[in-house]
């Protein structure tokens, strides 16, 4: 992958508030982390891809877990001061908001596609999140 490519990738990361990002292209797999404290962007790996790479077994979970659509703000409650959407016990169903995440400025609910329960919250309010990451596990009860 050529020098440009990966500059246009940091620069991307940045305007988009990315922490990490893998790519593969034309036989070619790039891992980049933007390290925080400094804000310089450096290459962490760059695996060939015939080489093998080693993947880590996920835990077996209970339940089902509820995902980060997008990298942006965790919020639980619609305003500071104002009741939860959910807390650890509640019940939900389909199309109940669990909770908002702002990015770039627009505040998105995140609306609950299972009935359960909220087992556990995985995010701390006011809490930075990143695409994928996991929010909430919801157990079927």
């Amino acid at each position: 992958m050529d020098t440009e490519k990966i500059e246009s990738l940091l620069k991307m990361m940045q305007e988009y508030s990315v922490a990490s990002l893998e790519v593969e292209s034309e036989g070619e797999r790039v891992s980049i982390s933007l390290v925080a404290p400094a804000g310089v962007a450096a290459p962490v790996m760059a695996v060939p891809a015939a080489m093998p790479v080693a993947v880590a077994a996920e835990p077996v979970v209970d339940g089902t877990i509820i995902k980060s659509p997008m990298v942006g703000t965790f919020y639980i409650s619609p305003k500071p001061g104002e009741p939860q959407f959910v807390s650890v016990g509640s019940r939900v169903s389909q199309g109940d908001v669990l909770c908002i995440i702002e990015a770039m400025k627009l505040f998105n609910e995140l609306e609950c596609e299972i009935s359960g329960v909220i087992a556990e919250i995985l995010v701390e309010n006011a809490q930075p999140v990143q695409f994928g990451q996991p929010l909430f596990r919801i157990v079927s009860g």
